[in-house]
């Protein structure tokens, strides 16, 4: 009786702890998103808090504060600016497609009409004669791509306050995280019910994977985005910083990139005689967009994730479409966290089936 007596209190607390972390996950579930990015601030500066804790120890309080002054001058102040002038250029954008001043059908006609005539012809004997029917799908799927990111843009302007709710919360919050974060990583590997080196490899995984991928993701992403929207300033190209962030969303997909922006831009520009403007962009997506992957992505990423190119594709898309902008680290985090487990229970799955082999041919 005191057997069932007791597995059936652990059983009756492990449903409460199951519960009552639900009841947790629904309250804070519209601060999501600013858990999730407070504790990756906390993860990723965690190495400059612990160099300013070194050059004032047992100041912890200090060196979280200046950690987060450092943060919010070096990359808050800079987002909200850039943010704000996406914003506006994303209205304008929009307003223009609904008025019709902006046609994307018109472009692609344009661009149609400056090949050489045999090219038109190679061209319709492809099977592309009703091109105005090509491109006026190509018009209605680049028009609502770029329309629903004109509308999310809006959305964040017409929920400010919620948005500097949030964001005021993910900044208090990375304080305490920075600060406290080795205790609290401690507690978390010491509650979760699994063997301490399952443990250990699972949140070492978790804090590589999250550290690539906002550096080898996120950063070389802003990096190709800022440099092509620079490029399209320079050539005169309208809404440059909106054009940039496509790139910067864009360098997600291997091989490809924001070579998906700039390409098009490109032939437009040569096709409608803008010479110079075509030769600039095409070289600066080569030469620099181009090299800034390979360049920063080996200097930034400190070790390899394991997670292979087209899986990461697939999960930031995923993680994107589920979770908005936070899918970027979730979708390659939960991909890593798979990969990591089923390697775990393949590994032991071996050892065991090795000792049982070892027990049989002992007996025998």
């Amino acid at each position: 009786m005191t057997i069932d007596r007791q597995r059936l209190e652990q059983g009756g607390l492990i449903l409460f702890v199951a519960l009552i972390t639900l009841a947790m996950g629904a309250v804070v579930s519209g601060f999501a998103a600013a858990l999730l990015w407070s504790m990756l601030a906390a993860i990723l500066f965690q190495p400059l808090y612990h160099r300013l804790l070194e050059r004032s120890p047992g100041h912890e309080n200090r060196a979280a504060g200046l950690t987060m002054l450092i943060i919010t001058v070096a990359v808050v102040i800079p987002t909200l600016i850039i943010g704000t002038m996406v914003v506006e250029q994303a209205s304008t954008v929009y307003t223009n497609i609904r008025s019709g001043q902006i046609n994307f059908a018109s472009y692609f006609q344009q661009v149609h009409d400056a090949l050489p005539n045999r090219v038109q012809r190679l061209m319709d004997g492809a099977g592309l004669s009703s091109f105005e029917r090509t491109q006026a799908r190509l018009s209605n799927v680049i028009g609502s791509r770029v329309s629903g990111i004109a509308t999310q843009a809006l959305s964040i302007g017409r929920d400010a306050f919620a948005f500097l709710l949030a964001f005021c919360i993910a900044l208090y919050v990375s304080f305490f995280l920075l600060r406290d974060g080795q205790a609290l990583g401690a507690a978390v590997r010491r509650a979760l019910p699994l063997e301490r080196s399952v443990t250990e490899r699972l949140v070492d995984k978790f804090v590589a994977v999250v550290r690539a991928t906002i550096k080898g993701s996120v950063i070389v992403g802003l990096v190709q985005g800022g440099l092509g929207a620079i490029t399209f300033w320079i050539v005169g190209v309208p809404a440059a910083l909106l054009w940039g962030l496509l790139m910067a969303v864009t360098s997600l997909l291997p091989a490809l990139g924001p070579a998906i922006i700039w390409v098009p831009v490109a032939i437009y520009l040569l096709a409608t005689s803008a010479i110079w403007q075509g030769i600039v962009v095409i070289a600066s997506g080569v030469v620099v967009i181009g090299m800034a992957d390979n360049i920063l992505r080996p200097i930034l990423v400190g070790r390899d994730t394991g997670i292979p190119d087209w899986v990461v594709l697939v999960t930031t898309l995923g993680g994107i479409e589920l979770f908005g902008l936070s899918g970027i680290v979730i979708g390659p985090v939960v991909a890593a966290l798979f990969i990591a487990g089923w390697q775990i229970l393949t590994e032991q799955r071996g050892v065991a089936v090795g000792n049982a082999t070892a027990a049989e041919n002992g007996a025998g």
